[in-house]
């Protein structure tokens, strides 16, 4: 049995404690961060000890390699890329999104990690929060819908699942989510004109990540998250996506109460998938608490996920799509 959430791990190789919670807990995936991170290597032995411990060579292995700020994976063992927001500057936008996302699915399919929480689709707006900024492509729903959907190609290419995120619009949140709950008051016309049509572009990208942001226009009550209304008539309905999707981090302050009561109003709202961050085992246990087994619908949805990168990489000449993607980005695309 798989339970339906995706935990992380506290350091650069799963702990005694880790290992037996894994095995008992058996969750879907496991999400990694720059804690989790020193070498190739290390790496690959992380990964693997993963699998090994739930007995299945398929179980997902996420991170957030964005590039610009949101890059678990760096130097020296891997290139910087560029931010999100840098590749309106290109020469060729879509072009060079395709290579930086080809490029960093062949850094993370050679260590064992099989989906990128990648792109961002969020509309940048004059109030949108830092925690955002330049993770946004644009200002222009049509260029962060085409420089998305360059982004989830280049990965798929490349065996990796892109995760867009944050479903349904993060843009015009004026707050970090990690700390406090955003409130957007926006009408639901100027929403689904704006922020929900980059997604709505993308509703057959494999999985989503959703935003802890509420739409006082649509439920004042419930950020997306936890909010039936939310997903069943805008994240499943208007904007017509039927992958996974994965809540956000519910560690973060934006969502309040006992953990097992936070992963069972994610799940009561209809999401698939609950993550849960911060390796901390006594909250990770108490999200396993409150998630079901992966099955039905949801079931169904992961393994077509899966199913999208079953073939293995994409033939790929790595040095020739670095040196072209350096010709076509400006100097100053740096993170």
């Amino acid at each position: 049995m798989t339970l339906a959430f995706v935990c992380g791990c506290a350091g650069a190789a799963l702990a005694p404690e880790e290992r037996a919670f894994l095995r008992d807990a058996r969750p879907w995936g496991l999400i990694l961060f720059k804690r989790n991170v020193v070498d190739r290597e290390q790496l690959r032995a992380l990964t693997h000890s993963f699998r090994d411990c739930l007995g299945r060579a398929d179980a997902p292995v996420l991170i957030d390699q964005e590039g610009g700020r949101v890059q678990r994976m760096g130097p020296p063992h891997w290139p910087a890329y560029p931010a999100a927001a840098r590749f309106e500057k290109a020469s060729e936008p879509a072009r060079a999104a395709w290579l930086a996302a080809r490029l960093i699915a062949r850094d993370l399919c050679e260590v064992g990690i099989t989906v990128d929480c990648a792109p961002v689709l969020d509309v940048a707006d004059p109030g949108t929060h830092a925690v955002i900024g330049a993770r946004a492509f644009s200002g222009a729903p049509e260029r962060v819908a085409a420089l998305g959907r360059a982004v989830c190609d280049g990965l798929i290419a490349g065996a990796v699942l892109p995760v867009v995120k944050h479903i349904p619009g993060h843009g015009r949140a004026g707050a970090d989510s990690h700390f406090e709950l955003p409130v957007v008051a926006a009408s639901r016309s100027e929403l689904a004109a704006r922020d929900f049509a980059p997604f709505a572009a993308l509703s057959d990208a494999p999985m989503a990540m959703s935003a802890h942001v509420v739409f006082s226009a649509i439920d004042p009550d419930s950020p997306a998250t936890t909010s039936p209304i939310v997903v069943r008539e805008i994240m499943r309905g208007a904007i017509g996506f039927d992958g996974l999707i994965l809540s956000d981090d519910l560690s973060m302050k934006a969502l309040g109460g006992p953990f097992a009561a936070r992963a069972g109003a994610a799940f009561a709202a209809g999401l698939d998938i609950a993550l849960h961050c911060n390796a901390d085992l006594t909250e990770a246990r108490a999200v396993a608490e409150g998630a079901p087994e992966l099955a039905g619908r949801s079931l169904r949805r992961a393994e077509a996920a899966l199913a999208r990168i079953a073939g293995g990489p994409q033939p790929f000449d790595v040095e020739a799509a670095r040196a072209e993607l350096a010709a076509m980005t400006p100097a100053d695309s740096a993170p």
